[in-house]
């Protein structure tokens, strides 16, 4: 059983990364926010009792499970009012902007000088707009895998698919992303 400690450093410790994560799938960052808020609770409230190693797995399952909510229930809602969206605006849709809303931890900042800095935030820049452009799953098993630091068995129990298909999602999520900041001039 976690510590009440322990579930408070577990939760302090994923809480930029799943909001990225919800961010990089909701495309809004208040939505991404509330999601992030709710799969905490629901670990804190519903599975305090598990050890502390079954956390990390059990946080990823229930924040998927709440993004893929989100989305049944927007596209349900957009079904139903589709002739609502009608007097949407124009600024309503495709403003969102990663960078300025999240913080990124800066912690080489101090190690390194300010065109290596540039260039690293240039490179993050085309990374992010690339993530956000992948299809869903590639995307949800990319961002498991090497931002999360899942395993396979474990990003695939995350998923809710098998351990095939997140390798295949990983390698055509990670050509599609070679392919893509190749052609933007890096190697």
């Amino acid at each position: 059983m976690a510590t009440e400690q322990e579930l408070n450093d577990f939760l302090a410790s994923v809480d930029k990364r799943a909001f990225l994560r919800a961010a990089f799938s909701t495309r809004d960052d208040d939505a991404a926010m509330d999601l992030v808020q709710d799969a905490m609770i629901s670990l804190a409230t519903k599975y305090a009792d598990r050890p502390r190693e079954e956390l990390p797995l059990l946080f990823q399952r229930i924040l998927t499970n709440a993004i893929l909510d989100w989305h049944r229930k927007r596209k349900v809602r957009s079904t139903l009012f589709s002739n609502l969206s009608d007097f949407d605006t124009a600024d309503s849709e495709g403003d969102f902007d990663l960078l300025e809303t999240l913080q990124l931890e800066q912690v080489s900042e101090h190690l390194e000088g300010a065109d290596s800095h540039v260039q690293r935030m240039q490179i993050l820049k085309h990374l992010e707009t690339e993530i956000s452009r992948l299809p869903a799953r590639q995307r949800e098993a990319f961002l498991l895998r090497y931002w999360e630091e899942l395993d396979v068995a474990e990003t695939a129990q995350a998923m809710g698919c098998s351990e095939g298909s997140v390798k295949t999602h990983c390698s055509r999520a990670i050509h599609t992303l070679a392919r893509a900041l190749k052609a933007q001039g890096y190697s």
